[in-house]
């Protein structure tokens, strides 16, 4: 992918890349660190209460096997002022990474469950995004993810009261264990978040079957997909994304942390990319999966040999398939083009 006359990119430049990251849990970017510093300001006794003992629980088997560690961590999560320090240090971290614009999903079930008012998580999460562009030069856009292995009666109980208390969110998505919870189980939700002129997202695709993908786009009417790597096993599906552009929100080190891709040197994205998928890199659960955005970037260009054609095409694409106003977008895509005229 790499043409004779172009470089291989260094991590500089990499990272000066003007992108969106359109895929990142904001409870996934909780660093151990935080996590001790919040256990301690709220007097909450940890399972592993030393940063050694916690990093060694790092090692996944499977996507559940995170899951169990990521929702032990949210714990520390109480007050406003913990949901508004863990945003702030997210969006520290990706300006690093030369993210100009990023649609950050957050899990109000979760915390609900744990018996945190909405309003707090919403109230500290949505304070940190209101100074996010002017104090670190990123738009952002607030996504309600409602967990797939809960019912469907619980996540429209939670939307209700999202949209009665007017939280900033400006679309709804889907996460949490994919195997065994279809699309299917969730049409009441997607309708009825389409009717109050939420944009829709859903994970699909990264360790269910293909046809999870099918389905999210019929029966949920979703207009971007999250994860989307299996759905290279199914040539018509393909055919229908390449055809109709769906944005898939891929992310390289995730996969290979949870083991849905066995090495870097296996993940489908260059496949993506050349068969024509309109694809972009982004980060998950940056905290547990080694790495923010810059960092998949660095790896997947290292991994593949990436030229400066590459790397723009996939912000280009970060950036066009973002819920970002127009005007916004226009901005990022002419900053895009200033970087792409100084790596050429």
């Amino acid at each position: 992918m790499t043409h004779a006359s172009e470089q291989i990119l260094a991590p500089d430049a990499l990272l000066s890349l003007p992108k969106a990251e359109l895929h990142l849990h904001i409870e996934g970017t909780l660093e151990p660190e935080l996590i001790l510093e919040l256990a301690a300001r709220n007097g909450i006794t940890l399972p592993h209460p030393t940063l050694e003992e916690l990093r060694e629980q790092y090692e996944f088997t499977d996507l559940q096997s995170f899951l169990n560690l990521y929702y032990a961590n949210m714990a520390v999560l109480i007050t406003e002022a913990d949901f508004a320090a863990m945003t702030r240090a997210y969006l520290s971290r990706a300006r690093e990474s030369g993210v100009r614009h990023a649609e950050i999903m957050f899990d109000p079930q979760a915390h609900v469950a744990r018996g945190v008012e909405l309003t707090t998580a919403v109230n500290g999460i949505a304070a940190a995004l209101a100074s996010s562009e002017a104090e670190f030069g990123i738009s952002t856009v607030l996504i309600a993810a409602f967990l797939r292995d809960e019912t469907e009666e619980s996540a429209l109980e939670v939307l209700e009261a999202l949209l009665s208390m007017g939280a900033p969110i400006a679309g709804i998505g889907l996460d949490s264990a994919e195997v065994g919870n279809p699309p299917s189980k969730f049409i009441r939700l997607y309708r009825r978040a389409a009717e109050a002129g939420l944009r829709l997202t859903a994970h699909a695709g990264e360790e269910g079957p293909p046809f999870y993908v099918e389905d999210s786009l019929n029966l949920l009417g979703v207009e971007r997909i999250d994860h989307g790597i299996r759905a290279v096993e199914d040539r018509v599906l393909v055919q229908r994304l390449v055809r109709e552009q769906v944005p898939l929100t891929v992310c390289p080190l995730s996969n290979v942390r949870l083991r849905a891709v066995d090495t870097l040197a296996a993940h489908p994205l260059p496949q993506m990319i050349t068969v024509g998928l309109n694809v972009c890199i982004n980060s998950d659960d940056p905290a547990y999966f080694g790495g923010y955005v810059g960092a998949n970037f660095d790896a997947m260009a290292a991994e593949f040999g990436w030229d400066a054609a590459t790397v723009e095409k996939l912000a280009g694409n970060s950036i066009r398939s973002s819920f970002a106003p127009a005007a916004r977008k226009d901005e990022l895509l002419a900053e895009l083009a200033e970087w792409s005229a100084s790596h050429r």
